[in-house]
């Protein structure tokens, strides 16, 4: 079975393509490498195909028929809130239009089935406490520009299935974290913070820490979107099924470190989301799919792999 994920030398993807190959597919990275780093993908050697191309380019789609691929786990996004605020038309570019090209890629090359990574906050919006978790039939409101086009292309992923039959799986993610994750970004706060307080800084609080998100760990992230592949249709939400304040991450990080920690206060992000925890009975009834990390497990893992890369270097981190 012939599978092409992209975005797959990034950090979701990477761990996706791990988990592909162990389950013995045939695998395809699409990657730019905007974002995503070569080494990401240096441990699997000759085991997998990459592919050096822009989903925003038409010559994508020629790249796809040639490849003709069974099935597409399409992660490849612009993926940070506060960027989408401050670049509204760089996430209709990589979101929308990108989208939209691998989708006539699918439809001409007979491909079975496309899984997307959609955003189990952002698509929500905020809701009233008393709809927390949050289940699949929820209205979908974004309210910020990130949201708006992973709301979009669900539309566009329902219309394709109508009009040419092609199956997709859009699971709605919490907040990944675990190895691999990108430190210095503008998103991603687990990897934030533990770089920070690895290298001893002060780690920054958006707003009063109260903000809550469903932390899920890449590992079992990649391991749904594989089972995907076969099961499961429509919206699902792929979370831990569990509320945690930024601050609440912060003092699971510090203990992992063992570390006399800081932290400060500044002013809350534009378009963020107040709260956050995804209903996962859905996923759990449709692909059998169950998050097995402990989120105090997997922030020690992800502590212990971050200081086995740093090894002493610094870098700041605005």
């Amino acid at each position: 079975m012939k599978v092409i994920v992209t975005g797959g030398a990034g950090f979701i993807g990477s761990h996706v393509v791990d988990e592909l190959l162990r389950e013995k597919y045939d695998v395809y990275v699409i990657d730019d490498f905007s974002s995503g780093k070569v080494e990401n993908l240096k441990e699997f050697g000759n085991h997998v195909k990459i592919i050096c191309a822009d989903i925003n380019d038409s010559s994508v789609i020629n790249i796809i028929l040639e490849i003709k691929p069974d099935y597409i786990i399409h992660l490849a996004a612009q993926p940070s809130v506060a960027i989408s605020q401050k670049n509204p038309l760089l996430d209709v570019k990589t979101n929308l239009y990108g989208l939209v090209n691998i989708l006539e890629a699918c439809k001409k090359s007979d491909c079975e089935k496309i899984v997307f990574a959609a955003s189990g906050g952002t698509i929500y919006g905020d809701v009233d406490e008393d709809k927390l978790p949050l289940t699949e039939d929820l209205p979908l409101q974004a309210c910020s520009f990130y949201g708006l086009t992973k709301l979009t292309a669900i539309n566009y992923l329902e219309l394709y299935r109508m009009h040419f039959g092609l199956n997709y799986c859009a699971l709605a993610l919490g907040n990944v974290y675990g190895p691999k994750q990108d430190p210095y970004g503008e998103s991603g706060v687990v990897a934030i913070f533990t770089n920070n307080i690895i290298n001893d800084e002060v780690c920054m609080i958006n707003g009063d820490g109260t903000v809550t998100r469903d932390y899920v760990y890449v590992a079992d992230v990649a391991k749904g979107f594989v089972k995907a592949l076969f099961k499961g249709s429509g919206l699902l939400n792929l979370g831990a099924g569990v509320e945690t304040t930024v601050k609440e991450v912060y003092d699971a990080i510090t203990i992992a470190s063992n570390k006399d920690t800081k932290f400060k206060h500044r002013d809350p992000l534009p378009g963020e989301v107040k709260r956050v925890a995804l209903n996962i009975h859905k996923i759990r009834k449709e692909l059998g799919w169950e998050p097995t990390v402990k989120f105090q497990d997997g922030i020690n893992m992800t502590y212990h792999s971050f200081s086995i890369k740093n090894k002493g270097v610094c870098r700041n981190v605005k």
